[in-house]
C-alpha cells in the first residue's frame, strides 16, 4: 500500500525515522543504521521509514541512496527533501532522480543551517525554501512547463506523482513566533503540502492548538505528531536549544535527570513518555505519529507495546500530564480547566505585543514611500518607469542613479544588493542581510524565543510580526504568491528591475493578474 493510499484508508500510521550516518554504506555505523531500516522493512505495524537528509546541518550518506536499498526491502519509504545544500537546479535534478526511481514520498523542508563541513563549516545555499520548493513539486506534477525551442514556444514535460508532506513546529513560546509559523503553514498548504509533522516538542495542548487552528482556517490535512524517544543526553541538548526547533523545557530536564539517574537509567521513563504520546495523539484525533530517536527494532516495538496496552479513555490523563511548556509560553486559547487542553471557545486576543517606536516609525514611512512609488499603477511608478526607461539608454546616468540606490539602501535597510527585492514582503526588513536563511516566505522552523538559530539576534519574521502588531496586517504577507529570487539581477539596480518589470514581484503580479497567458502557453506547446 503506498503511504498516499494509507493516509486515506489508514486510521492511524505509524513511521519510524532513519538517521544517516557519515561514511561509506559499508561502514560499522552506516551499516547499523541499514540494518534498523532492514529490521523495520520487516515489520507489518510500520507504515512508512523517514530517511533523513544531512540532519542537524552535517554531511551524511545520501538519503536517496539508503532509500533506494530499503525500499528493495519491500518498505514505503519518505525521503527528507532540503533546500540547504542545493539551489533550484539540482533540486529539480534531484526530484527528477527521485521520480525515477518510484521514491515519490518527500517530506519538503527549508533545512538545518549547516554547523559542519570538510575543512570548516560549508555555505549554505538556501536557494529555494519549503514553499517554493513545494510549489516547484507541485508544478511538476501537474507538467512541468519550460520554454520551446523557438521564441515564445513552451512544452511540458511527463507528470511526476510526487505525495509531499511538510513540517510545522507548533512548540514555540511567544506570539510573534507561533503565528509565523501557523500562517507559513497555510502558504505550504496552498503550494502543496498533503500532510503535516510537527516538530520534536513535549505539550499535548501545543499539538491540540495545530489541529484547532487548522481546522478554524477551513484546513484539515492529516496530521502526525513527532514522538521522539529521549535520553538524558539529548534532552540535555534539546533544553540548551543546540538542535533547532526540538524543545525540552526546563521542567521536563529535571524530570529527565532525575529518572537518569535511576537503576535503568531512565529508560522505563522514556519509554512511557513516547507510548503516551501516541496515546494522546490517538485521542486528539491526529493521523499518525512519527517516532525518532530510536536506533533499535526493540525500542520501537517496547513504545509500540506501551501504547496498545493503554485504555482508550486513558488518553485524556496523559495529555494532562504531559505539559511541560516553556517559562511564559503563549496559547491560542485560553486553558480548560476540565481537561488541562485549550478552550476552542475562548479564543486569546492576538497583536498584543508592542514594537520599540523606532521600529514602527521605520515601517510605516516605509510602507508609505512604498505606497505611493513602488505600488503597481499609480502615477509616480508610471513616472519612475519612463524615468528609468530613459535612463537605462545613458550609461553614466545609469551608474549614478545606481550609486545614489545603493548608498540609500544600504543605510536604511542594510542591503546586499540581490537585485531582486522582496522589502515590500518582509516589513522592509532586508532578508538577504537580516536571515541566514534568506527567508522570504515566512520563518523557518529554528528559532528560540524569538532568536536566530544561527546567530544571537531577534528573527526577521518575528521583528516583522511586532511592525505589524500582528493581525491582518502581518496575515497579509503570507497571502502573497511565493518569492522566487531570479539570480541573473544580482548587483544591479532593485529599483529599475521593479519599474521596468524584471523582478519577482512584477513576475508575481502577472502570474495573478489573469489566467490568459497560461492559457495562451498552453496553445504553443511544440
Amino acid at each position: 500500500m503506498s503511504l498516499c493510499d494509507a493516509f486515506s484508508r489508514k486510521d492511524f500510521l505509524i513511521g519510524v525515522e532513519l538517521v544517516t550516518t557519515r561514511g561509506l554504506v559499508v561502514q560499522e555505523t552506516t551499516r547499523k543504521a541499514l540494518d534498523f531500516g532492514k529490521g523495520l522493512a520487516a515489520r507489518s505495524d510500520i507504515d512508512w521509514i523517514s530517511v533523513t537528509d544531512n540532519a542537524g546541518g552535517n554531511p551524511t550518506i545520501s538519503a536517496d541512496h539508503l532509500g533506494e536499498i530499503l525500499a528493495g526491502e519491500g518498505a514505503e519509504i519518505l525521503i527528507h527533501f532540503s533546500a540547504k545544500d542545493m539551489n533550484r537546479n539540482a533540486l529539480e535534478s534531484r526530484a527528477w532522480h527521485l521520480a525515477s526511481r518510484g521514491l515519490v514520498n518527500l517530506l519538503v523542508l527549508t533545512g538545518d543551517y549547516p554547523v559542519s563541513g570538510f575543512n570548516g563549516v560549508s555555505r549554505p545555499v538556501f536557494d529555494l525554501d519549503s514553499v517554493s520548493l513545494l510549489t516547484m513539486l507541485r508544478e511538476m506534477n501537474e507538467g512541468l512547463k519550460i520554454k520551446g525551442r523557438k521564441r515564445d514556444t513552451y512544452t511540458s514535460l511527463d507528470r511526476t506523482d510526487f505525495f509531499c508532506g511538510a513540517v510545522v513546529s507548533p512548540f514555540k513560546r511567544l506570539e510573534e513566533e507561533l503565528m509565523g509559523q501557523y500562517l507559513k503553514l497555510e502558504r505550504k498548504l496552498e503550494a502543496g503540502a498533503r500532510f503535516i509533522i510537527t516538530q520534536v516538542g513535549y505539550d499535548a495542548r501545543k499539538w491540540q492548538e495545530l489541529s484547532l487552528w487548522l481546522s478554524g482556517r477551513g484546513y484539515s490535512p492529516p496530521l502526525v505528531g513527532y514522538v521522539y524517544l529521549l535520553n538524558r543526553g539529548v534532552a540535555r541538548i534539546f533544553n540548551r536549544g543546540m538542535i533547532a526547533g526540538c524543545v525540552v523545557s526546563d521542567e521536563l530536564w529535571k524530570l529527565a535527570e532525575k529518572y537518569a539517574a535511576g537503576p535503568d537509567r531512565g529508560k522505563n521513563f522514556f519509554l512511557d513518555l513516547a507510548a503516551r504520546q501516541i496515546a494522546v495523539l490517538k485521542g486528539l484525533g491526529y493521523k499518525g505519529a512519527y517516532i525518532g530517536g530510536v536506533t533499535k527494532t526493540e525500542q520501537v516495538e517496547a513504545i509500540l507495546e506501551r501504547a496498545a496496552s493503554y485504555p482508550p479513555e486513558r488518553w485524556r490523563k496523559f495529555a494532562r500530564e504531559i505539559r511541560f511548556p516553556q517559562p511564559g509560553e503563549f496559547y491560542l486559547y485560553e486553558e480548560d480547566p476540565e481537561t488541562g487542553l485549550s478552550d476552542p471557545h475562548r479564543p486569546v486576543p492576538l497583536g498584543r505585543v508592542r514594537p520599540p517606536l523606532r521600529e514602527r516609525l521605520a515601517y510605516l514611512n516605509s510602507r508609505i514611500f512604498h505606497d505611493w512609488v513602488f505600488e503597481p499603477g499609480t502615477r509616480l511608478y508610471r513616472l519612475a518607469g519612463k524615468f528609468y526607461r530613459f535612463v537605462e539608454k545613458k550609461p553614466f546616468l545609469n551608474r549614478f542613479c545606481y550609486f545614489f540606490e545603493r548608498i540609500v539602501k544600504n543605510v536604511l535597510f542594510s542591503c546586499r544588493e540581490c537585485g531582486d527585492c522582496s522589502l515590500p514582503d518582509t516589513t522592509y526588513l532586508c532578508p538577504e542581510s537580516q536571515c541566514r536563511k534568506r527567508q522570504r516566505n515566512g520563518p523557518c522552523g529554528g528559532s528560540l524565543a524569538g532568536r536566530c538559530e544561527v546567530e544571537d539576534r531577534p528573527c526577521l519574521w518575528v521583528r516583522a510580526y511586532r511592525r505589524t502588531r500582528g493581525g491582518e496586517e502581518f496575515a497579509r504577507l503570507f497571502k502573497r504568491p511565493p518569492v522566487f529570487v531570479d539570480d541573473n539581477l544580482r548587483e544591479t539596480s532593485s529599483w529599475a528591475n521593479t519599474f521596468l518589470g524584471r523582478d519577482n514581484n512584477s513576475y508575481r503580479i502577472m502570474r495573478n493578474s489573469t489566467n490568459a497567458s497560461d492559457a495562451r502557453n498552453d496553445t504553443r506547446k511544440e
